[in-house]
C-alpha cells in the first residue's frame, strides 16, 4: 500500500486465546486428543519438562518465537496472552531425560488407544514398508575409520576430493554421524547417509500399528517387519502386505512361522517367486495389494508436514524419537479426519 506507514496500537485486548480459535478449527480435536494422552502420562511428565506443541518447527528457537506471537500456538498449550513462554535451551537440556523415560512410545500408544477405542484399527489386515530418511551428515564426513583428518585446506567447509575412491560402511564411518550408513536406494541412484524407517499400518484405515528406524541396510525392510509383526498381540491369525522386496523365502517363512499370511507383491524378475498361487488365488490377496499402496501416503506426510525427510537429530535413538513423535501427530490427523467424517 502507498502512504505513510501509521500504525496505532491498542493497549488492552479483551478476548483470550480461546475465544479468537474459530469452534470448528481442526485443531481443537487434535487438542482433545494431545490433552487427553498427556493427561494419562502425567506421572510420568511429573519429574520432566514436558511440552504439549504438535505443530512442525524446525527448531527450538523457532518454536519459542512462534509461541510469543502466534495466538493459536498460545491456545494450544494452555498459553494466555501475557503469559511468558519458555526458554529454549530447556528443550535440549532435557531431551536425555525423554529419551530414557521412553515418553515418545508412551504418548504414541496413548494416540493408538484413543484409535482402537473408536473402532478405527484392524486387528486383522496389515502393511509393513520402509523409506530412507536422510541423515543429518554430509558424504565429506564420510571418511576412512580410524583415518587422520584430511588437508582440505581450512574453514568449515573444507575441500574434500574422494573421487575413484572405494567407500563402504565395513571399512568407512561418519564422523559427523557413525550410526548413519552410505546406502543407494536402487541402481543409478545417488547414494546417500541416511538410516531407514519402518511403520506397520494397519489395513481399515491405514493408521500406524508400529513406527521403527534402523540402520540402513538391504535386509532392514524385513528384519523390522518381521520384528513389528512379531509385536502384536494375540495369535489369531492375520495377513501382512507388501511390495516385491519381502519376496525372499526366508521372510515368507518367517511370518508364517507368526500365524501371518504374506500377502506381498511377487517379484519375478529372473527369478521365482516365494509366493505361489495358494496365496493369490484369494481375493483377499488383491484387496491387500490394493490397501498397501496407502502406506507410501504416511511416508509422504511424514517427510513433508512432519519435516521428516532429513533429519535433524544425529543418531538411532535420537532419530528415532523423533519419528516416534511425528507417527503420533500422523495418527492424531488421521483419526481428526477420520471422525469428523462421520460426524453429523
Amino acid at each position: 500500500m502507498r502512504g505513510d506507514d501509521i500504525q496505532q496500537d491498542a493497549m488492552f485486548s479483551y478476548l483470550s486465546p480461546e475465544a479468537r480459535v474459530p469452534k470448528d478449527h481442526p485443531l481443537r480435536l487434535l487438542r482433545q486428543m494431545v490433552n487427553r494422552a498427556l493427561r494419562e502420562l502425567s506421572r510420568d511428565f511429573q519429574a520432566i519438562y514436558s511440552s504439549e506443541v504438535l505443530y512442525t518447527i524446525r527448531s527450538e528457537r523457532l518454536l519459542m518465537e512462534q509461541l510469543d506471537y502466534n495466538l493459536l500456538f498460545r491456545w494450544f498449550v494452555g498459553l494466555s496472552m501475557d503469559d511468558k513462554v519458555w526458554d529454549h535451551s530447556v528443550f535440549s537440556k532435557n531431551r536425555e531425560r525423554f529419551l530414557r523415560s521412553d515418553l515418545a512410545a508412551a504418548f504414541f500408544r496413548r494416540i493408538k488407544e484413543q484409535a482402537a477405542q473408536a473402532g478405527l484399527l484392524s486387528d486383522e489386515h496389515f502393511t509393513g514398508d520402509g523409506t530412507l530418511i536422510e541423515a543429518w551428515a554430509s558424504l565429506k564426513s564420510f571418511r576412512p575409520k580410524d583415518a587422520p583428518p584430511p588437508d582440505g585446506g581450512s574453514g568449515r567447509n573444507p575441500q574434500v576430493d574422494f573421487h575413484g575412491e572405494r567407500r563402504l560402511n565395513q571399512t568407512h564411518a561418519s564422523t559427523t554421524d557413525p550410526e548413519a550408513r552410505l546406502f543407494r536406494k536402487g541402481k543409478g541412484k545417488e547414494a546417500k547417509l541416511c538410516f531407514m524407517g519402518h511403520v506397520l499400518m494397519e489395513n481399515r484405515h491405514g493408521l500406524i500399528i508400529t513406527p521403527r528406524l534402523t540402520a540402513a541396510t538391504g535386509t532392514a525392510e524385513r528384519q523390522a517387519a518381521e520384528g513389528m509383526v512379531g509385536e502384536l498381540p494375540g495369535r489369531h491369525r492375520l495377513t501382512v502386505g507388501g511390495d516385491k522386496a519381502y519376496d525372499t523365502r526366508e521372510f515368507v517363512q518367517s511370518l508364517r512361522a507368526l500365524n501371518a499370511v504374506p500377502h506381498v507383491a511377487q517379484n519375478r524378475a529372473g527369478r521365482s517367486s516365494a509366493i505361489d498361487g495358494r496365496t493369490t488365488r484369494h481375493p483377499g490377496y488383491a484387496v491387500s495389494q490394493r490397501l498397501r499402496k496407502r502406506v507410501e501416503e504416511i511416508f509422504g506426510w511424514i517427510k513433508t508436514a512432519g519435516n521428516l525427510r532429513k533429519t535433524r537429530h544425529r543418531g538411532i535413538e535420537r532419530a528415532g524419537w523423533m519419528l516416534t513423535l511425528t507417527a503420533a501427530a500422523y495418527n492424531l490427523v488421521r483419526i481428526r479426519n477420520l471422525t469428523a467424517a462421520v460426524s453429523p
